[in-house]
Formats: C-alpha cells, structure tokens, sequence
C-alpha cells in the first residue's frame, strides 16, 4: 500500500499541510477552499507584512472573482454595491461617485444610485460633513486642515468651506489651537522657550491653523 503522499505525487497533485493539520491540494497555484477572493481593502496587519494579497500572489486569478461588473448598466448591481460600501463606512456623495465609477459602473447609472439613496437619506453630504468637522476639531485641526481633509474624504469643496465657516465662527478652530497650545506646552515644560514655541508652530502649521491665532497663543503660552 502507497502512502498518500505519495499517490498524490503520482496524480501530478502536490500535498500542502492545512491550517488544520489535515491535507490540501496545490495544483497550479489554483486557490484552496475559503482563498478564493483577494481583499483589495485590507487593513495592514500590524507588525506584518502590508503587501496587499493581490500584490504577492500576481499572476494568480481567483476563481469566479471580477472587478469588472458584467453588465456596467446594471442599477441592481450598482445598487447593492453602494449599500455594500455605505455597510462600511457612511460616505458623501463624491466619494461614493468615485468608488462606483472605479468599480466599473456607468456615470449615469452611478449618478442615479446615488440620487436614490439621497432621497431615502442613506448618504447625507451635509451631515457627513458636519461629522468630519467634529472628527477634525478632535485631533486639533485648524480650518484649512479641516477643508482639506473634507475635500480628501470626497466633500464638495463649497459645502466644506462652508460647515468650516460655521465651525469657525463658533470658535471651535480657536479652541482647538489653544488646546494644541497648552498640551505642547505641556510637553515641553522646561525646554528652552524659543524650542518650545518652534514645535508649537510647527504643530500648529501641520495642522491647519490660522498664523495670526498661532502667534497670539505663543505670545501668551510660551514665555
């Protein structure tokens, strides 16, 4: 009786131990059971290696897998597709426009998606904007920092500089550079005050902020 590596060697099959301990079949780079979609959206594992799938296996295509829609026409199709994305994460209308066409799906039928879950309020533009402020003010962002990073996350650029608008007349964009103020000038008790007010500024210019209210923080915190 042949082992059954070695019948498998003779079917011209090479064995592959499974995560399982068991045996699995190898045949010309075919993918095994449960590999047969690349993820082209992963997040980078941490400490491992962030060479997307697709990236280290090219050359393999994987079975009954299309980037490319069959029908580009198909409203059903391109529906679905958005809910899948929207399932995510919420995203603004441009950014979600953006997607669709890149998946293969016709303007005109992305353009009518994207109308339909407007009206049935699954993509708010204004109420994602009004989000991304809040996110952006968070991490101590300045109004230009904010308007860029909305127009990066597919806003439109009036309704961005707009909700900035609001933001920043409210004082919000203030408060973010005074927190920024004080928690630099925290971590920098003790340094040299010219030191200081340079990581300050240069915080404060990677973030967005406005100059004019950089220099009236230095000016009071770092003495």
């Amino acid at each position: 009786m042949i082992s059954a590596e070695r019948f498998l060697e003779q079917q011209g099959l090479q064995p592959v131990s499974s995560e399982a301990g068991g045996l699995a079949l190898s045949c010309g780079g075919r993918p095994q059971a449960g590999r047969t979609e690349f993820d082209y959206d992963r997040t980078p594992s941490i400490g491992g290696n962030d060479t997307p799938r697709r990236a280290r296996h090219a050359g393999r295509v994987a079975v009954g897998v299309s980037r490319i829609p069959d029908d580009p026409n198909d409203l059903d199709a391109c529906r679905e597709a958005a809910l899948r994305l929207l399932d995510a994460a919420p995203r603004p209308s441009g950014a979600m426009r953006e997607r669709l066409i890149g998946k293969g799906y016709a303007s005109e039928v992305v353009d009518d998606v994207i109308v339909r879950l407007i009206r049935v309020r699954l993509i708010d533009d204004e109420a994602y904007a009004q989000s991304a402020v809040r996110y952006c003010t968070s991490r101590l962002m300045g109004y230009r920092g904010a308007v860029m990073e909305l127009k990066r996350k597919g806003v439109d650029r009036q309704l961005a500089q707009r909700v900035c608008d609001e933001a920043e007349s409210q004082g919000v964009f203030a408060e973010a550079a005074w927190e920024l103020g004080r928690r630099t000038a925290r971590k920098t008790a003790g340094l040299d005050v010219e030191v200081r007010k340079r990581r300050f500024w240069s915080a404060g210019g990677r973030k967005g902020h406005n100059p004019e209210v950089l220099r009236k923080i230095a000016q009071e915190l770092f003495v």
